[in-house]
C-alpha cells in the first residue's frame, strides 16, 4: 500500500469519527463523543507522522 492510500485511509477514518463525534454528542452520549474526539486525534498524529515520514518505516 502506497502511503496516498495510507493517508487517504486516515482521512476517512477521521472524517466517519467526526460523524460519530457530531452524532453521539447530539444525542447526548457525552463518553462516546470524548471517545471519538481521542480516536480523531490519534488518528490526525498518525496521518501527520506518515504525511512527514516520521513513522518510523
Amino acid at each position: 500500500m502506497t502511503g496516498y492510500h495510507v493517508r487517504l485511509l486516515y482521512v476517512v477514518g477521521i472524517a466517519f469519527n467526526a460523524i460519530a463525534l457530531y452524532v453521539s454528542w447530539e444525542s447526548g452520549e457525552l463518553l462516546f463523543a470524548v471517545t471519538f474526539a481521542i480516536i480523531m486525534v490519534y488518528l490526525a498524529i498518525r496521518y501527520w507522522m506518515v504525511a512527514t515520514g516520521t513513522d518510523g518505516t
